[in-house]
């Protein structure tokens, strides 16, 4: 047993200088990132290996010692793990049902927050929209035994959106009742070009001082287009909600939904009155937004329950309904961040007011909330009342 453990220390100081010169190579040479990470995966499915054979001698040793367990033994251990948690390659751990079991340094810096967090989360919540579906095929298909599986994708995740190449491997270990699947990422093989407008500038969408100027700018250009509606007298233009549904569109969000009661509220008796998005968008994609129905269930919670609803990463893509084609309305729109308020007037829930930012956006964030609370109630009080029964 001595000879063996001393056999896998030696593998595994190899292992490691070689993924430092393959970290070196990488950070020296990014042009050649295929090649070094086609490498490095290599290197992954050897370490996957040694993992299997330690957890294989450790087995065996467990039932030969009742008493405390030998120093050595558990230094192994703290190798095997100081030794994953250090790999350059960005790696996660799943278990059978995709949540993360464990992550290294370098997959928690991919994801974009640290390890102790990311521990406990489906892994499909760091995966955009558009690839989830795909990543989530691909990952039964492994835990079935369908054999390696090797996929381009994209990670989104806070205002931030990023391709990659995902290497997905199922692991059967002796300690486990069901199979777990190591996930590598790794630069896109393709250099694939993802649709869609570039990610915003962190540095500018994290200053404090600029949201709240962008917020109060829309206040107050909300405020002036309400204003023209009450007139003096309450005799002013009727309230144009496209043209607020615009106005959000145009400086808050990419996509604007406007849902109105006419009659008693509930989400059976909304219409959705106007619907605003990016300029580049498809006139059929529009279409689709307006014709969804309004009782998907954000807005038909709102409309039933007067509650508002922040959605910071979206992890249910149904909840806007669904397109004509059968995809989910919110992976067509490439929607990253979500939230939903009540047009509150007078006399209660008047309709719903539905703003979308997509993965490459900032998240909708509970100053956000506010401010979009602040002017649905306004909106609220704003239109005409109902018509008498």
């Amino acid at each position: 047993m001595s000879d063996n453990l001393a056999g896998l220390r030696r593998e595994i100081t190899a292992l490691g200088e070689r993924v430092a010169a393959l970290g070196s190579t990488h950070a020296m040479y990014p042009d050649d990132a295929q090649s070094t990470a086609e490498a490095a995966l290599a290197e992954l499915e050897y370490a996957e290996r040694l993992l299997g054979e330690a957890d294989e001698q450790l087995s065996r040793a467990r039932p030969e010692q009742p008493g405390p367990r030998r120093s050595g033994d558990d230094g192994d251990r703290v190798l095997l793990r100081a030794m994953f948690a250090e790999l350059s390659v960005p790696v996660v751990l799943l278990d059978h049902d995709g949540y993360i079991r464990r992550i290294n340094n370098a997959g928690a810096a991919q994801l974009g927050s640290a390890p102790g967090y990311l521990t406990g989360k489906p892994f499909a919540h760091f995966v955009d929209l558009r690839k989830r579906a795909t990543m989530q095929s691909w990952l039964a298909s492994v835990l079935r035994g369908g054999g390696t599986a090797s996929l381009e994708s994209r990670l989104a995740q806070r205002g931030w959106a990023e391709d990659v190449h995902l290497t997905m491997t199922r692991l059967e270990l002796p300690t486990e009742a069901h199979p777990l699947v190591l996930v590598a990422m790794s630069p896109p093989m393709s250099g694939s070009e993802e649709e869609g407008p570039a990610p915003l500038e962190p540095e500018v969408e994290d200053q404090v001082v600029v949201l709240a100027a962008r917020r109060l700018d829309v206040l107050t250009r909300m405020t002036r287009l309400l204003l023209r509606s009450a007139g003096p007298g309450g005799k002013g233009e009727p309230l144009a909600l496209a043209d607020a549904a615009e106005l959000l569109a145009d400086s808050y969000a990419d996509w604007v939904l406007l849902d109105v009661c006419d009659l008693p509220t509930g989400p059976r008796a909304a219409r959705r009155a106007a619907v605003a998005g990016p300029p580049d968008a498809p006139e059929e994609l529009r279409a689709e937004v307006a014709a969804a129905p309004c009782d998907s269930a954000v807005p038909g919670e709102v409309l039933g329950s007067g509650q508002s609803q922040l959605f910071p990463l979206i992890e249910e893509e149904d909840v806007l309904g669904y397109a004509e084609s059968g995809a989910p309305l919110l992976a067509a729109l490439g929607a990253g961040s979500l939230m939903s308020v009540p047009l509150r007037g007078s006399r209660g829930v008047r309709g719903a007011l539905t703003l979308i930012r997509r993965s490459n956006r900032g998240s909708f964030r509970l100053a956000d909330l506010g401010l979009i609370e602040e002017i649905g109630e306004h909106i609220g009080l704003a239109l005409p009342p109902r018509p008498s029964a």
